[in-house]
């Protein structure tokens, strides 16, 4: 499975309780909507660990992909390129991640 792990703040002056709006609902039905799409999650960061940390992000979005194949297509086609170009100026400091779920709880659930 892919995994894109997106984490971020907000841009200057960005008004939280709109980007919220958006990203509750806009945003996410239109993530939910990429192509071979498994999962998507949003999160707000509430705490880091340490205690004596201060979080270096606000928010987490997740989204989940069957292979690295599936996610190519539905990341790097033309239109979610330009949406993401848009979408990424409502953002502060951020950085995108693309990993490889090497292995998960259901597959030690699964072992005997």
């Amino acid at each position: 499975m892919i995994r894109l792990l997106v984490m971020y703040n907000l841009a200057d002056g960005a008004d939280e309780a709109e980007f919220l709006d958006w990203r509750l609902n806009e945003h996410q039905s239109a993530n939910a909507a990429l192509p071979s799409m498994l999962r998507t999650d949003f999160a707000q960061v509430v705490k880091a660990w340490p205690d004596s940390v201060t979080p270096r992000y606000r928010f987490v979005t997740t989204l989940d992909w069957p292979d690295m194949e599936s996610f190519n297509r539905a990341f790097y086609a033309p239109d979610v390129q330009a949406g993401l170009l848009e979408n990424i100026k409502k953002l502060g400091d951020h950085e995108y991640f693309v990993t490889e779920i090497l292995t998960n709880s259901e597959s030690i659930e699964a072992q005997p």
